[in-house]
C-alpha cells in the first residue's frame, strides 16, 4: 500500500470513529433528557406520550391524600388553570406542603394521571425556575383574561 493509501485509510477510519462517538453520546442524551411542562401543557398534549417529563406547579390546597399503605400520595399539581392529577409511590420531601411549589417527574398514563417517580419540593419560597414563574403568569392571566402583554410588560419590571 502507498503511503498516500494509508493516510487516507487512517482519516476514514477517523471520521468514521469520531462520527460512532457522536451518534452514541446524541442517543444517550435523548434518553436521559427530562422536559418540563406545566399542567396547561400537560393537558393540550404538549407533552410527550410513553416518555418521562417533568411538570411544575403548585401543590393544590385540600388535594393530598395518603393511601393506608403510608408511601402512596395522591395529590394535584395546578398552574392555576389548569390541574393535573399525581399519585407517587415513596417518601415526599420535608418542604411538600399544600399551596407550595413542587416539580414531579414520571409518565402519563392511560387513567389520565401522572405516576411520578420522583418528587422535588421548592427549597425557597422566594425562589422559582423562571420557566415556571412565567407559566405561573401566564395561566393566572390568562384566567382572569389579562392579556399577554400585560403579562410580559409586568414581568420585566
Amino acid at each position: 500500500m502507498k503511503p498516500r493509501q494509508k493516510r487516507a485509510m487512517f482519516i476514514v477510519a477517523g471520521v468514521t470513529g469520531v462520527g460512532l462517538a457522536v451518534l452514541l453520546v446524541l442517543n444517550a442524551l435523548k434518553s436521559n433528557v427530562s422536559l418540563y411542562f406545566t399542567p396547561t401543557q400537560v393537558m393540550n398534549n404538549e407533552a410527550p406520550h410513553g416518555r418521562s417529563f417533568r411538570i411544575g406547579g403548585l401543590v393544590q390546597e385540600g388535594s393530598v391524600q395518603r393511601e393506608k399503605d403510608g408511601l402512596t400520595v395522591n395529590f394535584v399539581i395546578t398552574d392555576m388553570a389548569k390541574h393535573l392529577p399525581v399519585i407517587y409511590k415513596g417518601i415526599l420531601p420535608d418542604l411538600f406542603k399544600e399551596g407550595k411549589g413542587v416539580v414531579a417527574q414520571g409518565k402519563m398514563e392511560a387513567d389520565g394521571k401522572m405516576h411520578a417517580e420522583e418528587v422535588l419540593a421548592k427549597h425557597d419560597e422566594n425562589y422559582m425556575p423562571p420557566e415556571a414563574a412565567d407559566a405561573l403568569k401566564r395561566a393566572q392571566a390568562a384566567a382572569s383574561g389579562v392579556t399577554e402583554a400585560n403579562v410580559v410588560s409586568t414581568a420585566a419590571k
